[in-house]
């Protein structure tokens, strides 16, 4: 196992890492941004060291200045979270070419499944249906023959994408340039790749992803799925596990296909393949996130087991002492992601957090980096923290939910808490059968 392990990011998840390290009984070291030098993460690890000023691309996105201080220090592994270079390939190569562990997958996997582009071709290989698309655009001129060819409307897409970034609904063809240069520098900016490709829309649809993880040893085990389609502008902002709604049969068969694609990859570590449902009888292949993700915490609440721990766990080499048939899928859980904007502009809000409640009572989790008198800084992901309850019924957690949320307090920063209130209690929203433009058509886009 390691000794010490270097977390090559900030605020919640940098802390949840934090955090199944210390139980683990490793040593922690924290790399933080100018701004970021009174940030929860650095007082909580071992060690910590400043890599650079706010601005992402010279801190949390500077490879040599991240593995200067990993090699300094004596790091055995470096744990990328999510975001920022956790699905970075040459990241992940100049970690192994210094020595150093990348927990995560190979950079070859990276590069296959990680990359968009090259995960459609991979999931197609497997025999698991694709939206109808194109490949990596080569410029402006190519875009506008693939969009003739597969119609509006239709979606361009980063080929390194995550996060609803470099993303763009295109509804007609006037739309499209405009569209295809501001989603290149989205893309650009956010994961130093403007490459973008075209793929179909489909509405109504549900974004159902299936968690795994896989060892080095041939295991591969679903830890469940999860609905993802409360979104505004791609962005989830309410994941719940497991999706309501799905049908048995499908279930099984979004199982099935999510291990088609991860063998197909070879892949080792933990992993999201994400599907599109439509109709509640069919799906296709999306993506594969080659990383933790955020909602990876209501998968944990249904499942019991620590997907931080296992993914570092595995990355050392430890086989994977549990099947399929191991775990219990008992309850529900609902995460809402609680960010730092305004409700009804969705503009970010910054400021000192002067007053703050955190809600608590059996099975209420708030995964977040904030405490009192900390300053939200303006440069960062607006994210606060992540709401999550659990269960017997899904009833039963809608409830819970609420009662969380109306007791929150965060006073300092506008938020999104009230938002939450409202969509939880949407009929839509109560029956579980929304879709991916369910914001939308509730007004809220």
């Amino acid at each position: 196992m390691f000794s010490k392990i270097l977390i090559a990011n900030r605020g919640e998840v940098a802390v949840r890492i934090i955090r199944a390290c210390k139980e683990m009984g490793i040593s922690t070291v924290a790399v933080y941004s100018e701004a970021d030098k009174e940030a929860l993460h650095t007082n909580l690890a071992d060690e910590c060291y400043c890599i650079g000023p706010a601005k992402v691309a010279d801190s949390y996105l500077n490879i040599n200045a991240i593995l200067t201080v990993a090699k300094a220090c004596g790091a055995d592994a470096i744990h990328p979270g999510y975001g920022l270079l956790s699905e970075n390939a040459a990241f992940a190569a100049k970690c192994k070419e210094d020595g150093i562990v990348f927990i995560g997958p190979s950079a070859e996997t990276i590069s296959r499944m990680g990359n968009k582009d090259n995960a459609r071709k991979t999931a197609k290989s497997a025999g698991v249906p694709i939206v109808e698309g194109s490949e990596v655009l080569k410029n402006f001129n190519h875009a506008k023959k693939v969009a003739a060819k597969v119609g509006f409307p239709l979606l361009l897409k980063a080929k390194d994408g995550g996060g609803g970034r470099g993303i763009r609904l295109i509804n007609s063809a006037g739309e499209l340039e405009s569209a295809f240069y501001s989603a290149s520098a989205e893309a650009e900016a956010a994961f130093g790749c403007g490459d973008l490709y075209i793929e179909k829309f489909l509405s109504p649809v549900k974004h159902i992803e299936v968690q795994l993880i896989c060892d080095d040893f041939g295991n591969c085990v679903v830890l469940g799925e999860r609905d993802c389609s409360v979104q505004r502008k791609n962005q989830k902002l309410i994941e719940e596990a497991p999706a309501p709604v799905l049908a048995p049969k499908l279930r099984q068969q979004l199982y099935s296909a999510a291990k088609k694609v991860a063998k197909e990859a070879k892949y080792t570590s933990v992993g999201t393949v994400e599907f599109l449902v439509s109709g509640g009888t069919e799906f296709f292949f999306m993506e594969m996130n080659t990383r933790l993700q955020v909602e990876h915490s209501v998968t944990e609440m249904v499942c019991g087991i620590d997907i931080v721990k296992w993914q570092i766990r595995v990355a050392a080499g430890v086989k994977l002492n549990f099947s399929d048939r191991d775990i219990p899928h008992k309850g529900h859980a609902i995460e809402c992601r609680i960010c730092a904007e305004n409700p009804v502009t969705f503009a970010p809000s910054a400021g000192e957090i002067k007053i703050l409640h955190i809600p608590g009572g059996m099975n209420v989790r708030f995964d977040s980096a904030i405490y009192q008198g900390y300053t939200v800084p303006p440069f960062y992901d607006s994210m606060l923290g992540k709401m999550i309850v659990y269960s017997r019924t899904r009833e039963e957690a809608i409830r819970k939910m609420r009662s969380a949320l109306s007791e929150l307090i965060i006073d300092g920063v506008m938020h999104n808490s009230d938002l939450f209130l409202e969509l939880l209690s949407e009929e839509e929203f109560e029956k579980g059968t929304y879709s991916t433009s369910f914001l939308k058509e509730i007004g809220y886009v």
